[in-house]
């Protein structure tokens, strides 16, 4: 028969004298917190005086420097005109026409400032305000790419090249036209699932207050990515061997290709994309067009942006298609201009 007696609870052992010999834990860890943050702080002053990091160091913080100021400017003048201008106003300047409203939507973006992360919200609002879709897309390519900020800071980036300027321009405006007219001709309805936002003035809030806080949004975070593309494009300048750089650099198509992949990549904000596109020294001129227009119109975060805004389906098709126009128009503006 099974035994049903309660037994009594076994007395915890008691300690033996190794358990009771170790030291309390907190001089420990004042130790290892007054030792290690020292030590972590001598390696790495040892690793940074490495001929290599410093050259790191310095061209990180020249692209940095160099891009903050238009940076600043350009979210400071989409902040005013999201918070100060009137949605209506895009309704009223363009063409009743879609095919019409297409290149005058694109060319809205050289007299309209705006960085990539904005103009998504802008064109989903511009859709449900009664704008063609393929108008709203050719504004949302256009204006991160050829407003007056990014052209001003590419012909500072390029010093004495006018003609990078006016490529830049003209192929950007080239690649939003067909993109617009391109969506015209094989776009569909079902592709696009607009989310409605309002981005611009709301009645009974302070205009200064949307002017402050979208100007915050957008320095925050376009900032952030202009930090990564700058470190990125400092660690490609220093950390990839000469050899892999002229096997890209060395071929025109393959140039072209690998620094259009890049720009998708690094996400680098379109008012500071020239600084780094300037420091890619070793590629044709072309390619550096192809890295300046393909960024501000495809990349991981507007790929993000898009399916977010418009749907998955909308966004795949639409930043593959942006991809080989922006690449195809570059290179054949490029090829002329350049």
């Amino acid at each position: 028969m099974q035994d049903t007696r309660e037994r009594a609870p076994e007395a915890p052992e008691a300690p033996g004298p190794e358990a009771r010999a170790w030291p309390p834990p907190w001089p420990l860890l004042l130790l290892g917190a007054a030792v290690l943050p020292g030590l972590v702080l001598y390696l790495v002053g040892r690793w940074g005086e490495a001929p290599a990091v410093q050259a790191w160091r310095t061209v990180a913080l020249s692209v940095t420097v160099q891009a903050v100021p238009f940076l600043l400017l350009g979210t400071a003048l989409s902040g005013a005109i999201n918070a100060f201008v009137p949605a209506s106003v895009f309704t009223r300047l363009l063409p009743r026409r879609p095919a019409l409203a297409v290149p005058v939507a694109g060319a809205a973006g050289v007299v309209l400032p705006g960085c990539e992360c904005a103009s998504v919200p802008v064109a989903n609002s511009l859709i449900g305000r009664g704008v063609a879709p393929a108008a709203a897309f050719a504004f949302l390519l256009s204006a991160p790419a050829v407003n007056p900020i990014v052209l001003t800071a590419t012909a500072i980036a390029f010093p004495g090249r006018p003609e990078m300027v006016a490529a830049r321009l003209l192929a950007s405006i080239l690649a939003a036209a067909a993109m617009g007219w391109l969506w015209l001709w094989l776009g569909k309805e079902e592709w696009l699932r607009p989310a409605v936002r309002h981005t611009g003035h709301q009645p009974g809030h302070s205009r200064w207050t949307e002017f402050r806080s979208g100007f915050q949004h957008d320095f925050l975070h376009a900032g952030g990515f202009l930090v990564v593309g700058a470190l990125a494009a400092a660690t490609f300048n220093i950390a990839v061997p000469p050899s892999v750089l002229d096997t890209f650099a060395d071929s025109a198509w393959l140039a072209v290709l690998f620094l259009a992949v890049l720009a998708i990549l690094l996400a680098v904000c379109s008012e500071a994309d020239a600084f780094v596109a300037a420091s890619l020294s070793g590629f044709s001129p072309v390619a550096q067009l192809t890295f300046m227009v393909v960024g501000p119109m495809v990349d991981v975060k507007l790929i993000a942006l898009q399916a977010g805004t418009f749907g998955r389906t909308f966004a795949v098709r639409f930043s593959a298609a942006t991809t080989v126009v922006a690449i195809a128009c570059s290179v054949l503006i490029g090829g002329v201009l350049l």
